[in-house]
C-alpha cells in the first residue's frame, strides 16, 4: 500500500513586502478610488488579472496617470526620478516599498554620496534592480553573477580610483551571492553589504532542505517572479523531479512521475513565491488531492497538506523570531504559513518608544495570538500580553516576598502614577508616590523608580505600589547607619532641603540636620534666605548631637574666614582708619571697618566739640577718619574717635 507523505514549506506565499503593496491597492479600491500601479504590482497573473477587473490600472510612467488616480508604487520600488515625476505634476501616490528594498536603495545613494561606485548583483531588467539604479547614480554597475564580478574587478583592479560597494537584489541566489562574497575578498577595494531579504533567505535555505527530503517538489508562483523563479532553480538542483505551476489548473496537465507507481514511501513537498496568494496555494492542494486519490483512494490531500502546517489559533501562546522591524510594528516568523505582525501598541505600553526599541531583527519572542486572517496569511500577534502575563506573576511573587521592584513612571494619572514594570501597569497612589507631601505627581514621569506591592488584585489582573514605602525604609535605614557612625567634628557635603525664620535643614544623606542662622554668615543677616537657597550644597560639619532627640546641630562657618581673624591680623589700637558710618543711635555712631567688622564711635567722640545730637554732625553713608582707641576681643566689640583724629591734626578751626 503506497504512503505518502506532504510537506509544506511554512515560508511559502505572501511576503510583508508583498502583502503590504498588495493591501495599498486594496484599500484605494474599499475607498472608492481610482488606483494605478506603476508597473505590475507583483509578478503574478492571477493577482493583476483580479485587481485589472475590479478597475485598476498598470501604467508604465508617471507620465500616463490621470490627475484622479492614486498611484501605488510596488514593492520593487522605483528611481528618484519617478518621485521628483510625480510631486512635479502633483499626482497623489502611495508607496509600497518593502523595507528591505528601501535600505538597498538608501546604501546605494549614500555609497554615491560617499564617492563610492554601487555594483548592484541581479538581473538589470528587474524592476527592483532598475529601482535601485536609480538612486545610485550614474556610476551605478549591474552585474548578474560572480562570474561578471570577478571580471569586473579584476579589469578595474589598480584602475579604480573609488571603491565598490557591492550589494544583491533583496532576491538574489543566496549561493550565488556567497560566490560573489569570496570573489570580492581578494579585491581590497571592494566593500560587501549583504542586502538579501531575511525572508528571501529563509525560503530559499527552507525550500533547499525540503527539496533535499522529497521525491517531488511542486514550486507555485509567477513565471515572471525573480523570487519564485530562484527557488525553482534551488529545488530542481538538489529534488531530481520539480515542476514550476502558476496556478492549480496546470496540474491538470502534469503527470506523476512513472517511478512513483514502484514506491511505497513518497514524498512530496511544496513551496510558494513571495508574489503568491494563499488562495492560489489552497487551490493547488484541492486540486492536488484529487489528483492524488486517483493513485490511492484512502489518502486525503488536504488533511496531509494542514497536517504539515503548524496549527495556530487564537490565544495560543507562540514562539517566533523577529524578520523586520518598520516605525509602526515588528514582522515575525512564527513558523506557519501566516505573516505576523506585532503593532507597536501590541509590543509595549510605553508611549516614548518605538518598535525597534524594543526588538531587533533576528530576536526570539515569546507572543500570543490575538487574530487570524486565513484568507490573507496574516497572524496579528501581542508581545505585551505576554510580558504582562509573566510579569503578573512576578508581580504577584514581589508581593509575598515584599521584593523591591523597578520600573518606569509612564504617566501621571487621577490619583497617582503608572509604573510600567515586568510589562504590568502598576497603579502609585498619591499619597504612596513621595515621602514629600510638596512634590508634584508630574515630575516622576519619565523617571526610574523603585517601589514595592502593597495589593494585588489577581482576578483583575490588577496591582498597586508604592514608592513611599521604599523610600520611607531607605531613609531609616540610613538614619539606623548615620547614627550608628556620626560624632560631633564629622563634615558632610549635603543639600539645603528647606529654610525657616531660625535656620536652614540639610539633607546629610537620609537624615536632615539644623544649620542655625547665627551659622549661616560672619555678617548679621536677617534671614537664612540672604545667605543660602534651597537647592544649595553646602559642606557642613558636626557642631552637636543629640541621638536621644534625634537632633543634629550643624556648623558652617570657618574660622579662617571669620572677619575677626584678618581685624586683628591687620588693625590695631591707635591706628587710623577710613571708615562708613552705617547706623546712628542716640549714644554715637556705628562705622564699618571692613565687611563684618564695626566700631563705635561714642556721641562724645564724633567731634572736638560739644554734640548733642549726632545726626547733627554724621549721617548714615558717611566716609570718615577715626582712630581705633580699643579693642576688646572677648566681647568683640572696637571703640573709635574722631575726636582723636582731628585733636591730632591740630583741631578743627572755630
Amino acid at each position: 500500500m503506497k504512503k505518502f507523505t506532504i510537506t509544506a514549506a511554512n515560508s511559502a506565499g505572501f511576503c510583508f513586502g508583498v502583502d503590504r503593496a498588495v493591501k495599498l491597492v486594496y484599500n484605494e479600491i474599499y475607498n472608492g478610488s481610482k488606483a494605478a500601479t506603476l508597473g505590475e504590482i507583483i509578478h503574478n497573473p492571477h493577482v493583476v488579472s483580479e485587481l485589472s477587473r475590479r478597475g485598476v490600472r498598470i501604467i508604465d510612467s508617471p507620465l500616463e496617470a490621470g490627475q484622479d488616480e492614486r498611484v501605488i508604487i510596488r514593492s520593487h520600488g522605483v528611481g528618484a526620478d519617478v518621485y521628483e515625476a510625480l510631486e512635479s505634476r502633483g499626482i497623489s501616490y502611495s508607496d509600497g516599498t518593502c523595507p528591505f528594498v528601501r535600505r538597498i536603495q538608501k546604501l546605494a545613494r549614500e555609497c554615491s554620496e560617499q564617492g563610492k561606485i554601487p555594483v548592484i548583483m541581479g538581473d538589470k531588467s528587474h524592476p527592483e534592480v532598475i529601482g535601485i539604479a536609480g538612486h545610485g547614480g550614474k556610476d551605478t554597475v549591474v552585474l548578474p553573477d560572480s562570474a561578471a564580478l570577478g571580471e569586473f574587478l579584476e579589469k578595474n583592479s589598480g584602475n579604480l580610483k573609488k571603491k565598490v560597494a557591492i550589494m544583491p537584489q533583496t532576491t538574489y541566489n543566496i549561493s550565488m551571492w556567497q560566490q560573489c562574497v569570496k570573489i570580492a575578498e581578494g579585491y581590497p577595494e571592494a566593500e560587501v553589504f549583504d542586502t538579501i531579504c531575511n525572508a528571501t533567505s529563509e525560503r530559499q535555505k527552507e525550500a533547499a532542505e525540503l527539496a533535499a527530503n522529497s521525491d517531488m517538489m511542486i514550486v507555485i508562483g509567477g513565471r515572471h517572479s525573480s523570487n519564485t523563479l530562484k527557488l525553482f532553480e534551488i529545488c530542481r538542483e538538489v529534488c531530481g523531479e520539480c515542476v514550476l505551476i502558476e496556478d492549480a489548473s496546470e496540474l491538470n496537465e502534469m503527470k506523476m512521475p512513472e517511478g512513483f507507481s514502484d514506491k511505497c514511501d513518497i514524498r512530496i513537498g511544496i513551496t510558494a513565491g513571495a508574489s503568491t496568494p494563499a488562495d492560489i496555494i489552497k487551490e493547488v492542494k484541492n486540486q492536488m488531492s484529487e489528483k492524488i486519490m486517483n493513485m490511492d483512494e484512502d489518502f486525503n490531500f488536504e488533511e496531509a497538506l494542514d497536517a504539515s502546517f503548524k496549527r495556530i489559533y487564537t490565544g495560543q501562546r507562540v514562539e517566533g523570531y523577529i524578520t523586520a522591524v518598520n516605525n509602526t510594528e515588528a514582522i515575525v516568523d512564527v513558523g506557519t504559513k501566516h505573516t505576523g505582525y506585532v503593532a507597536l501598541s501590541e509590543l509595549t505600553d510605553d508611549p516614548s518608544l518605538k518598535p525597534s526599541d524594543v526588538v531587533k531583527v533576528g530576536d526570539k519572542v515569546d507572543l500570543i495570538v490575538i487574530k487570524i486572517n486565513d484568507a490573507e496569511g496574516i497572524v496579528q500577534l501581542s508581545k505585551k500580553k505576554v510580558d504582562a502575563m509573566k510579569g503578573f506573576d512576578e508581580i504577584v511573587k514581589a508581593k509575598e516576598e515584599g521584593t523591591i521592584l523597578e520600573g518606569t513612571v509612564t504617566s501621571a494619572v487621577k490619583g497617582g502614577v503608572i509604573v510600567l514594570a515586568n510589562g504590568v501597569r502598576v497603579f502609585i497612589p498619591a499619597s504612596q508616590a513621595s515621602i514629600r507631601r510638596d512634590e508634584k505627581l508630574e515630575a516622576l514621569v519619565k523617571k526610574t523608580v523603585k517601589f514595592k506591592i502593597i495589593e494585588v488584585k489577581e482576578q483583575r489582573g490588577q496591582a498597586i505600589g508604592s514608592i513611599k514605602a521604599v523610600l520611607t525604609a531607605e531613609r531609616d535605614a540610613a538614619k539606623a547607619k548615620f547614627w550608628e557612625s556620626v560624632k560631633v567634628g564629622d563634615v558632610f557635603k549635603g543639600e539645603v532641603k528647606s529654610l525657616t525664620t531660625y535656620g536652614a535643614f540639610v539633607d546629610l544623606g537620609g537624615i536632615d540636620g539644623l544649620l542655625h542662622i547665627s551659622e549661616l554668615s560672619w555678617n548679621r543677616i536677617k534671614h537664612p534666605s540672604e545667605a543660602v537657597s534651597v537647592g544649595d550644597t553646602l559642606e557642613v560639619y558636626v557642631k552637636d548631637l543629640d541621638k536621644e532627640a534625634g537632633r543634629i546641630s550643624l556648623g558652617y562657618k570657618k574660622d579662617e574666614d571669620n572677619p575677626w581673624v584678618k581685624f586683628e591680623s591687620e588693625y590695631s589700637e591707635g591706628t587710623n582708619v577710613t571708615c562708613k558710618i552705617v547706623s546712628i543711635t542716640p549714644f554715637g555712631a556705628f562705622a564699618q571697618i571692613m565687611p563684618g567688622i564695626d566700631g563705635l564711635i561714642h556721641i562724645s567722640q564724633v567731634s572736638d566739640k560739644r554734640v548733642t545730637n549726632v545726626k547733627d554732625v554724621l549721617s548714615v553713608g558717611d566716609e570718615v577718619t577715626a582712630k581705633i582707641t580699643e579693642i576688646d576681643s572677648d566681647k568683640k566689640r572696637i571703640s573709635m574717635s574722631i575726636k582723636a583724629v582731628i585733636e591730632e591734626n591740630g583741631g578743627s578751626e572755630e
